[in-house]
């Protein structure tokens, strides 16, 4: 996909619960990993399980200075299904991508949110049923993600995952994260 490599801004959607927050720091410690600038914080409305959560990434080439909200992010990754499509990509800029936890087909996503939207679709939630056994989607997530837009080495977020869990659960969190980069539709 053609996202500008020395810069990539990510906004991710997602639930209090499903691991949004998690997932945007280890993307940004995998990225510091291979030697580039990174960020990643939340943003809470209601802290509770199943409240709608936004957490940002940054990823650089050079210094990043700006800690504001993402506005008109590069990609936007929706982990949870049920949260207001429309809603979530506003402000992605032109030749964003948007990378979205669905069962549903690519053509059905691209009906629903417009012709001119880039997508990426993974069914995180069957993966991390079959391998985590809990719906647990932000490894999967990570698979997608470093397949969309190859900014970070998958070997650098496997190290991140690693420094992240225990080592039975990183096993398990790291072989959702493959199957999801293999399984990944765009």
């Amino acid at each position: 996909m053609d996202i500008e490599h020395k810069r990539v801004e990510i906004r991710w959607h997602g639930r209090g619960g499903q691991g949004t927050v998690t997932a945007s720091i280890i993307l940004a410690e995998a990225a510091i990993y291979q030697g580039k600038y990174a960020q990643a914080y939340p943003e809470f409305g209601a802290e509770r399980r199943g409240a709608p959560v936004r957490a940002y990434t940054r990823i650089s080439e050079e210094p990043i200075y700006s800690r504001a909200p993402i506005i008109n992010p590069d990609v936007v990754v929706i982990l949870d299904p049920s949260l207001d499509k429309k809603l979530c990509i506003e402000g992605l800029k032109p030749n964003g991508i948007v990378i979205l936890n669905s069962g549903r087909s690519l053509d059905i996503l691209r009906k629903e949110l417009g012709s001119g939207v880039k997508i990426a679709r993974i069914d995180a939630t069957k993966i991390a049923l079959e391998i985590i056994k809990a719906p647990f989607v932000n490894m999967a997530m990570l698979g997608a993600i470093a397949r969309v837009i190859p900014i970070v080495d998958i070997k650098y977020i496997e190290e991140a995952i690693r420094e992240s869990f225990r080592a039975r659960v990183a096993e398990a969190n790291i072989q959702a994260m493959r199957r999801a980069f293999e399984e990944v539709e765009f």
